[in-house]
């Protein structure tokens, strides 16, 4: 007969599973001493109750304390499932607290030694137990006591035999099967006798192996599954019949909601405590949870909504506190402002009236000294013997008015020199000696006097507007009456730039020449299509995807924009302003990182703030810039926030994109008196206006008119442009605007009387500055010279390169890499001459901007944790599993769903700044203190999400893992997904990131989910990072399981192919996972954010 047994889970012929049997046998071998048999000879015959406790500890001390002499092997065949070897065995067969069942077994049975397995019988149970070769269902094979010639009563499930009478047991042998067929009888209880074998194995702790009773309904043997051999009507139910994983066969396990302290008795848990199925104990439940009797499982709601409240009211705390700090800061600020401006202008309204007092006592003592002069120089006719008399008289006389003079100039500085103001306040605008008495950086340590001396300069810039007809900023004579506050000029020069599109014969821009001067502002002015914004561009260094042909000189030297980046401003068409920032915030944090950093601190804030009054932001100053969804300052306002960022670095060189769209009158006249101050110091302003009004139109000082195409109409002073076009009978009607009225016959809206068309515009300006033409259009020089009289203009032009020879030469251009587009991706020298702060004091302004950016997010965290919390509660309540699985399906399906939220909350760091970080990054500032910075608050959510989602997930699947091991997990894993999704949000579009951010934790998850039989899904699973949180989530949990549980544990261990040892490797693995996507990330930064 062969014995067939239910199997475990366990991989086929896995060198490893073979050896399990050793880590039973270990338990069950006797000691180096041979048995004393007479012991239980002598207990038997005499019956004496007080030898039976020795005889039970002398069979007891057989098989135990042997774990050092098999620990190796243990260690070497089960070391994926086992994190300590002894404390493992001792979890599962220390029976030393009570022998109860082994002293009723002694009194049963007078051969208890005789019927124990050898390490040969419980190598080949769990040999068989663990092949997979016969399929779903195991089969001992035949043995030496078993077999289809031999079967006793003992090879039936639930009974055993003993040697003959003489014979000895040697329970190491590993070897040899004893010859075990005599005195068949029903296993002991607290002892299981496996089907086709004919000797007994201790029941772990953590099981109940009660004498099984026969159910005379069924022919079975309860709580046991097997049935009594058919015919034999002798036989009765003997003990348990095998020990298993709980998905094979859980009935010798201890059941939920029970306890069983030895293998034979089982108690129902109490009130107040709960039982886990395998328990040797009842636990004791926590103070706020809920235990009713007979119950396996503690309600932790409770705590669940404690730590949630507790971490609401932590970040309710800290969100306000950091909000009152802020507004609280904002007021200081405010009011120092408000002080330092009323204390300037009280002490510039007492200078200017005693100025007025001195200016009166100078006139009085000039009146005065006329009449002593002449009375003085009539007495000097008469007066012979007294010459010098009359030569001292006026002296005395004029020195009176002088005194008088000296003390009211006394007078001035003790009125100005007050407990309030600075030395430097107490100045007279162009004295000499203001620049000595500046207050130093180093005393100026708080923000009311930063501000005192940032509001006087600006009064005295203000009354030198107004003493000499000037603009505030424009000069400013601080240290001398002959010195003049100028930047270092930028001279930019272009002849015959032409753009075209890469790949493509479409021009852009064609053979455009002309210069662009430091203190002038120039006007680019066109039809729509006429390429300005691709000319500034292109001057900008900000072109791509074209081949820029020509060249461009900055200050007659062909250095590339770039070298230039930090005191180059462009400001785009698009109002590219952070909008959770204040308009005081955005100007402030520019400034910080783009002026000089041996610039004191005072005088950035003078910037800035000469920067709002010329911007005339001062009422919205402290207001959000506002976003699409949240409503914010005006568009006029925001436009103008746009030039602010760009002025307060004190460029040299401004170039605007369409600076005025969008604005009424007063605001771009406003805007355009604020970039005169900007020229008069010195700054080359170029910029793209349309429409701009008369009044307008008179501020600029050069123009360039372009027609479709890119090609140049005119170039040259505003004041000359209608005489040019007056030159070929094009003349400006009265009450029109001339800049209109050139478009309106560049567009072919009007058509000049004359003759002259718009095409011919271009030809014209050519000829007229000795240009060359390109061969396409010469006709239009037949054209002109029929218009003209006598063809004079256009007799010989000079004849321009064909379309052969334009095409060989841009080949060679690309050939000698002279593509000035290249430039851009070029490494290029600073030439700018402007220290600006290093990537490390920039990290710490980032990090001020992130922060409160992120504070004022607080709805959008809000939702995210709501989001998480939900999931939590739903997932940990939906993923309860039976223990055998040691929640595997319940992680996995948290690792999805954490991986999910946690990457689509991650790609706001990224995704909504893409156009933000390239201004920035174009002007100079740091892009790793800009990626620093927003990690680091990320990392903020990183450590907070995990307990917002463990708060419900532990309360609600109460895993046996600890909260911390989990947390552990939960932190590192989220520490990855961020970083994933940092790659994503930069490396592609919005949309499609949000994609791939619902993708890959699906997919990565359901490969390390199917790679256990697929050797390359295997493979391929290594690499993603599901397969590390779930092997530590599993680990962490699966190590709570002991005793009953041992061989569960290893048979899903190996199923899965998990070790216990790797779980501090697994969260290594994903915190090293998250750091290199992050490096991927930041040079996806640098590379992909230039398109």
């Amino acid at each position: 007969m062969i014995c067939v047994i239910e199997m475990s889970r366990i991989r086929a012929n896995s060198p490893q599973v073979g050896f399990l049997a050793l880590l039973v046998w270990a338990l069950v071998l006797g000691s180096s001493r041979p048995v004393l048999c007479v012991d239980e000879d002598e207990y038997s015959k005499t019956g004496n109750p007080n030898v039976l406790p020795l005889v039970t500890s002398l069979i007891y001390n057989q098989f135990s304390n042997l774990t050092r002499i098999f620990n190796k092997e243990i260690t070497e065949s089960l070391g994926y499932c086992t994190q300590n070897v002894d404390a493992d065995i001792n979890g599962a067969f220390k029976f030393s607290n009570n022998l109860d069942f082994l002293s009723e077994c002694v009194k049963e049975m007078k051969d208890v030694t005789k019927r124990i397995c050898t390490a040969a019988e419980m190598k080949f149970y769990f040999t068989g137990f663990m092949d997979k070769k016969s399929g779903d269902a195991h089969h001992l094979k035949p043995n030496i006591n078993c077999n289809l010639t031999s079967w006793v009563p003992g090879c039936e499930p639930g009974w055993s035999c003993s040697v003959p009478q003489n014979g000895q047991v040697d329970l190491k042998n590993s070897q040899d099967f004893p010859i075990r067929v005599e005195d068949s009888q029903p296993c002991c209880a607290g002892f299981f006798c496996p089907q086709g074998l004919t000797c007994m194995i201790p029941c772990p702790l953590g099981s109940y192996c009660p004498r099984a009773t026969l159910n005379e309904t069924t022919g079975i043997c309860e709580p046991y599954t097997y049935q009594l051999p058919p015919g034999k009507t002798t036989h009765s139910c003997g003990a348990a019949d095998k020990w298993a994983g709980v998905t094979s066969s859980d009935e010798i396990f201890c059941t939920a909601g029970s306890y069983c302290p030895t293998t034979t008795k089982k108690v129902q848990c109490t009130k107040g405590h709960y039982c886990l199925q395998g328990s040797t104990e009842q636990r004791v439940c926590f103070k706020l949870s809920t235990c009713n009797p007979n119950t396996d499982t503690q309600n932790l709601h409770a705590y669940g909504f404690l730590i949630i409240g507790a971490l609401s009211l932590v970040l309710i705390v800290f969100y306000n506190c950091s909000d009152q700090v802020l507004t609280t800061r904002y007021e200081r600020l405010a009011k120092s402002r408000e002080r330092a401006a009323r204390s300037a202008r009280e002490t510039a309204q007492a200078r200017q009236r005693w100025r007025m007092v001195k200016d009166a006592a100078k006139k009085g003592a000039s009146g005065l000294q006329q009449p002593l002069s002449s009375s003085v120089s009539r007495k000097s006719t008469d007066g012979l013997h007294q010459p010098k008399a009359p030569a001292s008289a006026p002296i005395v006389g004029v020195s009176k008015p002088k005194k008088d003079a000296g003390n009211l100039t006394k007078m001035l500085q003790n009125l100005e020199n007050n407990a309030d103001g600075h030395k430097g306040f107490d100045m007279q605008i162009g004295d000499k000696n203001l620049k000595k008495q500046m207050p130093q950086s180093k005393q100026l340590h708080t923000k009311s006097q930063i501000f005192k001396y940032a509001y006087g300069q600006l009064e005295k810039e203000k009354a030198w507007e107004q003493k000499q007809d000037l603009t505030f900023s424009g000069v400013i004579q601080l240290a001398t009456d002959t010195e003049k506050k100028t930047r270092p000029p930028i001279e930019l020069a272009f002849k015959d730039l032409t753009i075209t599109l890469r790949h493509k014969n479409k021009h852009l821009m064609r053979r455009v020449t002309g210069k662009l001067f430091p203190g002038r502002i120039s006007a680019v002015m066109g039809p729509s299509g006429a390429g300005k914004t691709t000319f500034l561009s292109a001057v900008a260094g900000k072109i791509r995807g074209c081949i820029i042909r020509g060249s461009i000189l900055i200050n007659d030297k062909p250095d590339p924009i770039q070298c230039y980046n930090k005191i180059v401003g462009f400001v785009p068409q698009d109002d590219i302003v952070h909008g959770n920032l204040t308009v005081e915030e955005n100007l402030r944090f520019s400034a910080r990182c783009r002026l000089s950093s041996d610039m004191p601190k005072a005088d950035k804030v003078l910037v800035v703030e000469r920067v709002i009054d010329a911007l005339g932001l001062q009422a919205v100053r402290d207001s959000l810039v506002g976003t699409v969804e949240k409503r914010g300052i005006s568009g006029g306002q925001r436009k103008r926030v746009n030039v602010g960022l760009e002025m307060v670095m004190e460029p040299s060189l401004l170039i605007l994109d369409e600076p005025t769209s969008g604005l009424d009158s007063s605001s771009s006249n406003l805007l355009i008196k604020a970039l005169r101050r900007e020229a008069l110091e010195g700054v080359n302003v170029c910029m793209v206006v349309h429409q701009p009004s008369y009044a307008l139109y008179k501020t600029f000082d050069d123009l360039i008119l372009l027609a479709k195409g890119g090609l140049t109409v005119y170039h040259g002073p505003v004041k000359k442009v209608e005489e040019y076009f007056s030159s070929f009978g094009i003349n400006v009607p009265e009450r029109v605007n001339p800049p209109d009225h050139f478009i309106d016959i560049l567009e072919g809206i009007f058509k000049p009387t004359n003759g002259v068309t718009a095409e011919q515009l271009p030809v014209r300006w050519m000829l007229h500055n000795g240009y060359p033409v390109p061969p396409d259009m010469l006709h239009f020089c037949d054209e002109i010279a029929a218009v003209s009289k006598g063809g004079s203009a256009s007799s010989h032009p000079t004849l321009g390169p064909s379309v052969s020879e334009r095409e060989q030469e841009q080949e060679q251009d690309n050939q000698d890499n002279n593509d000035l587009s290249q430039l851009t991706f070029l490494k290029t020298n600073d030439l700018s001459n402007r220290q600006t702060p290093g990537w490390l004091r920039q990290f710490r302004y980032f990090l001020g901007r992130s922060a409160k950016q992120r504070l004022r997010e607080a709805k959008l965290q809000a939702a995210d944790f709501m989001i998480l919390l939900l999931a939590g509660a739903c997932l940990g309540t939906l993923s309860k599993t039976p223990g055998d699985t040691f929640g595997y399906y319940g992680y996995m399906y948290a690792v999805i769903a954490v991986s999910l939220l946690c990457k689509i909350s991650a790609l706001r760091s990224f995704s909504l700044d893409k156009l933000h970080y390239r201004r920035e990054r174009d002007s100079g500032m740091s892009s790793l203190a800009y990626f620093l910075s927003k990690d680091t608050v990320d990392n903020f959510s990183t450590l907070v999400k995990p307990v917002v989602f463990l708060s419900m997930f532990y309360s609600f699947n109460i895993p046996r893992s600890t909260f911390m091991e989990n947390y552990a997990v939960l932190l590192c894993l989220v520490y990855c997904v961020t970083g994933i999704a940092y790659v994503l949000a930069i490396f592609l579009q919005p949309s499609q990131a949000q994609l791939w951010c619902v993708l890959l934790p699906v997919v990565m998850t359901l490969v390390s989910n199917q790679g256990r039989d697929d050797e390359v899904i295997r493979a391929v699973s290594i690499y993603c990072y599901p397969t590390w949180a779930l092997q530590a989530f599993l680990t962490a949990n699966a190590q709570r399981f002991s005793g009953v549980w041992l061989i569960t544990r290893c048979a899903e261990l190996n199923d899965l192919g998990y070790n216990v040892h790797n779980w501090t490797l697994c969260l290594v693995s994903l915190i090293v996972s998250g750091i290199l996507c992050r490096i991927l990330a930041f040079v996806c930064l640098i590379l992909f954010g230039k398109k």
